[in-house]
Order: C-alpha cells, then structure tokens, then sequence
C-alpha cells in the first residue's frame, strides 16, 4: 500500500512538472510573439499623455516601439547637435516637435528631406518645402462663444476687428506669458497685422478681459459655465468641451488666425534601420489611425493631411490661417512682449 501511494506520489509530481514546463514555453513563445519587432527613439516636445497615446496604438497595429524622449525646446536642439557632432550614436530617429522647434532644426542641419506620398499632401504652407519637416496636425485659434450670449446678437463678431470693436462682452483668454499657443498668436498677429494695428486691437481687447488664464483650457471652461462670453483659445479645448455637452459654437476669425503646428523630421546620422522605420511612423502620423487614437482620447487636432477622413470631418478645414511667416528674434520677441505688458497688460 505503502509503495502504491509513493507512486501515485511521484506521478502526480511528474504531471505538475510536465504542466508548469508547458506553461513556461508557452508564455515564453508568447512573449517572442508579441515583442516589438523594431524600437526606435523619438525626440519631442508633445505633452507625455499624448506621446503614450501615440506609442501604444502605434505598437499595436505595427508591432514597433516608439521610445518617446519628451524634451524642451532648447534641450531637443541640444540633443541633436551632439548627434550630428557623433557625440551620441545615432540615438534617436525622429523628432515629433512644434514647427518653430522644427524650423530651427533644419536650418542647423539636424534633419534630412523625407517627402512621401502622404507628406506630399500637406499644404505647403505646412510643410518645409524640400521635406526637411512636414506638419501632420495643427490647434487653431478661434473664437469660443456662449451659445446663450450668441442668441442676444444680431451681428457675431467675426474678425479681431470686430471683436475688439464689441461692446458689452466679457472675454476669457490665456496669458501670452503662460502658454506657447497664446504667445504664439500675439507674434503671429504682429506679423500679419503689423505692431501698430495690433497693439490697437489688444488696447481694446483688455478692458473686457475678465481674466488672464494660467491654462488654456480655462477660457473655454469660462465660456461654458457662462463666466465669459467669448473665449480666445484653441480649438482643440474647445471641441474637447462641446463633447462634454457645453453651450459653444465655434466661430473661425473670417481675417485669419494662427495656429500650432506640429510635425515630423528625420534625424541626420540616425542609424539606417532606424531612418526606415521612423519613415514609416512618420507616414502612419498622418493617417486616420493617428487621428482616431488621440480622439479616442479627447484630443481633437485639424490633421495636416487633407486626404484622411478626420480632416473631412473637421467644419473648420477650410478656416483661413495667418501665412506671413514669423521670422522675430528672441530679443524681438521679449521686446515685444514687453510692450504688451507695461502699455496694456498692467496700465
């Protein structure tokens, strides 16, 4: 009896052994499967939250690893400076960065020409014109009005003009000081309209400012909750809000407005492999998979690539956009603002 239950023993023993070794080689042949076949290196200066948007969707579909390195403007620069000196070894493949960050790049010679069927969509007012970057989407600025305040209108104010001319509103804005996309469109303005019309429009404009956001996402905030009447912000806040059920419409400055412009470059001196792949998540960028990621997400942007549906879709795809190109230095540019602060901002 004794030597029957021994045995039963040692055979039980085996089948526990022969199941956890099975289980073992197959977790392993599972983990081989869906391990990334390619990783490549991204620098850029998109907010972390949408850079993993994009990493696990891209993954998901292309079994390839986007390692997002999320940088400032002038690290970024940095970082590809020693790349194209070899001081780092072909480290990263791709930038996906603002256009000025973009610009500057190309100018220095960090980035090579990459124009693909894709990219040779994009308007050229998008894009560098010999494919050193190409846009993939862009955050405009429009007016966010209350749809309770709209009906007590019997003309909506459509141009800066116009609105700086309107009597009786209370506006919501971001400081220029706070954010890239508000700074962005005082310089913008200043290179469309000249400094004398815009200083006029802003002396206006400041009066019925209810307050100075640290955020861009508070002016629209202010709007739905009826705090202000009109917001100045981007239109991806906007869009994000209206989904959430707030009164806003959207009305596109008829005089034109500025926008953030993000896009793609291929790194100089990346590793061939590496150039190939980021190619392909550079194509992929302006593809509708892209776009239904971030939306999936509450992230609304105008896709650069008029041939994808969420372009299609967007009421605004035919808004007008500043197109005197901003060429200020940073001096320039702290002078400027300067200005705005001391003869309006605190007057």
């Amino acid at each position: 009896m004794r030597r029957y239950t021994s045995l039963l023993l040692t055979a039980f023993l085996l089948f526990i052994l022969v199941v956890a070794g099975s289980a073992y080689f197959a977790g392993t042949g599972h983990d081989e499967t869906n391990r990334p076949l390619r990783e490549i290196v991204v620098y850029t200066t998109l907010p972390a939250e949408h850079a993993a948007i994009l990493t696990r969707a891209y993954e998901q579909s292309h079994n390839v690893r986007t390692n997002f390195v999320p940088l400032s403007a002038d690290e970024l620069l940095k970082r590809l400076q020693k790349q194209a000196e070899g001081a780092e070894d072909g480290t990263a493949a791709m930038v996906l960065a603002d256009k000025d960050t973009l610009t500057k790049a190309a100018v220095a010679g960090y980035l090579i020409p990459y124009i693909s069927e894709a990219g040779d969509q994009v308007p050229e007012s998008l894009r560098q014109q010999d494919g050193y970057w190409i846009g993939v989407w862009y955050d405009p600025i429009v007016f966010c009005v209350n749809k309770d305040y709209l009906l007590t209108l019997s003309l909506v104010p459509d141009t800066w003009k116009e609105l700086a001319a309107q009597q009786k509103v209370r506006i919501g804005i971001t400081d220029f000081l706070a954010a890239d996309a508000s700074a962005n469109l005082f310089m913008s303005m200043l290179a469309q309209f000249g400094d004398v019309a815009t200083y006029d429009i802003w002396r206006q404009i400041h009066p019925k400012v209810v307050q100075y956001a640290r955020y861009l996402s508070n002016p629209v905030r202010q709007a739905g909750m009826g705090e202000v009447d009109v917001a100045i912000a981007v239109e991806s806040e906007v869009i994000r809000y209206m989904q959430g059920g707030y009164p806003l419409k959207i009305v596109y400055p008829a005089d034109g407005t500025a926008a953030m412009v993000t896009g793609t470059g291929i790194v100089y001196k990346a590793k061939t492999a590496d150039t190939v792949a980021a190619k392909e998540f550079a194509d992929w960028l302006l593809s509708d998979e892209a776009q239904q990621a971030l939306q999936k997400q509450d992230f609304y942007f105008v896709p650069a690539n008029p041939g994808t549906l969420a372009y299609k879709s967007f009421a605004g795809k035919n808004m007008i956009l500043f197109d005197q190109p901003v060429n200020f230095t940073a001096q320039q540019r702290h002078d400027f603002l300067d200005k705005w602060v001391k003869e309006i901002r605190f007057k």
